[in-house]
Formats: C-alpha cells, sequence, structure tokens
C-alpha cells in the first residue's frame, strides 16, 4: 500500500535523479533512497555511463542499514550484465524488505524482468509511483529505447510579433541576458545540439556550454553540402562535431572539433533525411536532442512531426517585417497542428513558452 511518505521519498529520488541530466546518456537518469524505520539511510543517483548505478551508490551508503529497508528507485532495477553489474543483485543480497519503482524500464533487456527476479526472491515491488514524472525525466531515454531515436527539443528566440531576425539577418541580441543564460542550461541538459549548415555559415555560431559548469555536448550539422567556411567557430570548441549528409564525399575524419565525423543518411536530392539522422544519432547513445537552427531547418523538422517540444524565449520588442521562426507555407488553415503550452513564465523581462505537440494518433507507451 502507497503511502504519503511513500511519495516523499520518491519525490526525493527523482530529485536525486535529476542531478544525472545531461551526464548519463546512453544511460537513463536513475535516483534511489533508501528508508529504514521511517529514516533515510542511503541515497544516490547515477552520474554517467560506466559508473555504478543508483541503487548500487544507496546501498554502499547505507551498508548495514540496507537490511529490511525500503528502496525507492525511479527506474526498474537493471538485471542484465552491462558495463555495470545487475542491480538487482545488489537489492537482494542486501536483503532489502521492499522496493517501490516509479516506472518500467522499456529496455528489453529489463521490461519488467528486474522486477521479476526481486518478486521471485521474494521481495515485495510496487509500481507506479510517480510514474509520469519520471517519464518527464527520462523523455530522451525512452524516446531513444522505443522509437529509436532522441527526444527533440528546439529552441528559438523571437520577437513578440514571431521575428527571429532583422530582414539583413542580424539578431544578437533580441532575447535578454536571462534568456540566454537559461538556454545555457538547456545545452547543459542536451546530448547533443544540432543546427544547419545555413545557420554555421550566416551566424557562425560555437554552440558550446557556457558560464555552467558541464561537459560539451556533441555538436550536429545538417548540410547537404558539408563545406565550412575558413575559421568556423563551431569546429574551434571543445568536443565533438558530426556532419548529417546525403552521401559520403569521402572525408570522414575522427569526431574531434576541427575533424568533424560525417555521417552519410541519405535523402532526396539536396534535403538530408532528417529522420534518418535522427534514427543515427539514436544509434549513437544520444537520447536529448537540443536544436538551434533557421527557419528552413526548423520548418522540414515541424512539417515533418519530428519536434516533440518547443521553447520559445518571446521579448517584448517588435521586429517588423524580419525573418519567420519557420518558412514554410500551408494550403489550408485546416492543415495547422495543434500543439498546446505545457509551461509559461517570465525569464527576466522575456517570455519562455514551452509547448508540445497534440500527440492524437502517437503510438501509446514512449512517453
Amino acid at each position: 500500500m502507497i503511502t504519503a511518505a511513500d511519495g516523499a521519498f520518491m519525490a526525493r529520488a527523482l530529485q536525486l535523479a535529476g542531478r544525472g541530466r545531461g551526464t548519463t546518456a546512453p544511460n537513463p537518469c536513475v535516483g534511489c533512497v533508501l528508508v529504514r524505520d521511517g529514516e533515510v539511510v542511503g541515497e544516490g543517483y547515477h552520474v554517467r555511463a560506466g559508473e555504478p548505478h543508483a541503487e548500487r551508490l544507496a546501498l554502499a551508503a547505507a551498508g548495514a542499514s540496507a537490511r529490511g529497508a525500503t528502496a525507492y528507485v525511479t527506474l526498474e532495477p537493471c538485471c542484465h550484465t552491462g558495463r555495470t553489474p545487475p542491480c538487482t543483485d545488489a537489492l537482494r543480497a542486501a536483503s532489502v524488505a521492499r522496493v517501490v519503482v516509479a516506472l518500467q524500464d522499456p529496455d528489453p533487456r529489463v521490461a519488467g524482468q528486474g522486477i521479476a527476479s526481486l518478486e521471485a526472491a521474494g521481495i515485495p515491488v510496487e509500481v507506479g509511483l510517480m510514474a509520469a514524472e519520471a517519464a518527464r525525466l527520462n523523455q530522451g531515454f525512452l524516446s531513444r529505447v522505443t522509437r529509436g531515436r532522441p527526444f527533440v527539443k528546439a529552441k528559438v528566440g523571437l520577437s513578440v510579433d514571431g521575428r527571429t531576425a532583422l530582414p539583413s539577418g542580424e539578431s544578437q541580441w533580441i532575447t535578454s541576458p536571462a534568456a540566454r543564460a537559461d538556454v545555457q542550461r538547456l545545452r547543459a541538459a542536451a546530448d547533443a545540439i544540432l543546427t544547419g549548415m545555413g545557420t554555421v555559415r550566416h551566424d557562425d555560431p560555437r554552440l558550446t556550454v557556457r558560464a555552467v559548469r558541464a561537459r560539451s555536448p556533441l555538436r550536429v550539422v545538417v548540410a547537404s553540402d558539408p563545406v565550412f567556411t575558413p575559421g568556423a567557430r563551431i569546429l574551434q570548441g571543445p568536443g565533438r562535431v558530426l556532419i548529417l549528409t546525403v552521401a559520403d564525399p569521402g572525408s570522414s575524419k575522427g569526431g574531434v572539433a576541427g575533424d568533424p565525423e560525417i555521417v552519410a543518411v541519405g535523402g532526396s536530392g539536396r534535403r538530408v533525411d532528417l529522420t534518418a539522422g535522427l534514427r543515427a544519432l539514436g544509434a549513437r547513445g544520444i537520447n536529448d536532442l537540443l536544436v538551434e537552427a533557421g527557419p528552413t531547418l526548423l520548418a522540414s523538422l515541424l512539417q515533418e512531426g519530428l519536434v516533440d517540444e518547443l521553447v520559445l524565449y518571446m521579448a517584448p520588442r517588435f521586429l517588423g517585417n524580419g525573418r519567420p521562426v519557420a518558412d514554410f507555407t500551408l494550403p489550408a488553415l485546416a492543415e495547422a497542428r495543434d500543439w498546446h503550452y505545457s509551461d509559461v513564465r517570465r525569464v527576466g523581462p522575456d517570455l519562455r513558452l514551452t509547448l508540445a505537440p497534440d500527440r492524437s494518433g502517437t503510438p501509446p507507451g514512449w512517453l
């Protein structure tokens, strides 16, 4: 039976799990809290792939106090050997009395088998407490495991009349320093940042994480013609660069900055197959992808239904006849896709609008 105390302890486990956001891919973010006689005796969270999982860190912190404790875990404990041994073995060996799981793991190597393993050992397991929160935390992992591609979040800075730049292309800066600092947090939470070659050539972005202590996400450029201008800043920052293009030009490199890896994903004419490109990123263990692109690439992603979330930073100013957010034409209003606001808040003088698409017709279970 789930109690109010169970909810409080699971909330703590979710809070811990969130600390691993941006560093655990291809693994999920997981937190674990061990409670005995109403007191927390151990807790932990998964920091990065290849390092101990949350359950093992919590058990190590608890020591002998883990015996008879309840384990609150945000995702079903693993029951297979990867870079680390099964967590179910550790929970059984520690003689925990009960396990409360927020969300079942859809990974075929687990997918209910971890729960069954614990129950077979006589440990009662309760599943589903704060499942929606756990799913939201691991939306990228769930997307990659069930759909074969990352969760795609597109960020746009725009004026109140929906423009992202003046007709000349000038756009620095439409939004406030507070909004730009918030974007750095979005970047830090992403496993990769994607843009188009047009943006690279015109805006010369770095797409690095600044002012936030974090590792550098993979930088991805969609390019039918992967030829960079001399001194392009995207090739000079830390971390790796990957180019998604139509056909391999025979110059695939090692993936370090200044020496990008080129991945041919096919396409039609000079249009890169974006669905294939996202699957290529999923195959490389990318869970969460942030898109910072111009109106042409964003329009293609939107029209193909590949954007899972939009984050709009709207500045309280008018730009008039400037560049649109997305450059496409609908033949009829009835063909406009519906979105809904999932969050609206102030960031400095600007508004941050978070939108999710209407998922009518989306296969259930992935999120």
